[in-house]
């Protein structure tokens, strides 16, 4: 079963990835960049996301893909948990966001860590 603790485990194998407490919920970051949060309800998670492509995850996926008013202005998306297929789909959307925050050094130097690369790869 996917679950906070689960999406807590993957965030943290990602290389400089540190958990905050802000707005009083966990946070993750890397190199002082948020790309992770998990909202006190535990259901859903919010990464990050370039607008375009958020609008084509929720258009194509609304039960699982989703913004909430206060966030329409960013480039953030929650993810419900429960609508998740599998683990690879969770290592793949934390992977991503990861990634967007990631400064270059750190993507360069792990390469294989990347959408779609199977852990270990």
């Amino acid at each position: 079963m996917i679950d906070a603790e689960l999406v807590r485990r993957i965030a943290m194998s990602f290389p400089e990835t540190v958990e905050k407490e802000a707005w009083n919920m966990p946070t993750f970051r890397v190199a002082g960049k948020m790309y992770l949060t998990i909202p006190d309800d535990e259901t859903s998670i919010a990464v990050r996301c370039p607008r375009l492509e958020r609008e084509e995850l929720i258009a194509a996926e609304p039960e699982k893909f989703w913004v909430p008013p206060h966030e329409a202005g960013s480039a953030w998306v929650r993810v419900r948990l429960a609508a998740l297929e599998d683990l690879d789909e969770l290592r793949d959307i934390l992977v991503d966001s990861w990634r967007q925050a990631a400064p270059d050094r750190l993507t360069e130097k792990h390469p294989d860590l990347r959408p779609g690369a199977v852990s270990g790869e």
